[in-house]
């Protein structure tokens, strides 16, 4: 059993979640301004939802189909938001996070994004990450592109969000193989 190992950055921390962590994921995630830009967090945050997702992360680790941190700070360890590789398959993952609303504008999840990316590239050893967002909030896009990922595509019509149809811009990032 291989235990996820921590990644570091210059202001930060990216750790496993723990069970801990499920009320102020439930207060961070659960702010409408988040799930808005997201596919696939709630409003409301139901209580319970966090644990849940929490013991889904080991499982997802230990098979190898995703690496999943919570951003923390490294000046007093607190937890600021979400990091994630997931649908890992075939050497390609995709790239997803999210950062608590008092946190936004600072560079926090760029410097998370990145530091993840490498991750993913040197020790898991993926060729591709890629990444979506939906086309109506461009923030997403811009962490992606500040990384290094390029913009493939716009999908009309592609996902439905809160009964309504919403496109979806898509970015990728291949490994850099030297000559």
């Amino acid at each position: 059993m291989r235990h996820q190992p921590l990644l570091t950055t210059e202001r930060l921390i990216l750790r496993p979640f723990q069970l801990s962590d499920s009320t102020k994921i439930q207060k961070l995630a659960g702010d409408e301004m988040i799930a808005n830009g997201t596919i696939n967090i709630p409003h409301p945050y139901s209580d319970g939802i966090a644990g849940q997702w929490i013991g889904k992360l080991l499982a997802g680790w230990q098979s190898q189909q995703s690496a999943i941190y919570a951003i923390t700070l490294k000046s007093n360890y607190q937890l600021i938001g979400c990091v994630g590789l997931h649908n890992i398959a075939n050497n390609n993952a995709q790239l997803g996070y999210w950062i608590g609303v008092p946190f936004w504008g600072q560079g926090y999840c760029t410097e998370a994004a990145k530091r993840l990316t490498e991750f993913g590239f040197k020790r898991m050893e993926l060729e591709m990450i890629y990444g979506q967002h939906l086309s109506r909030d461009p923030s997403p896009g811009k962490i992606m592109q500040k990384i290094g990922m390029e913009h493939i595509m716009t999908k009309s019509d592609a996902t439905r969000v809160n009964m309504i149809t919403e496109d979806l811009e898509y970015y990728e990032i291949k490994v850099l193989t030297e000559a």
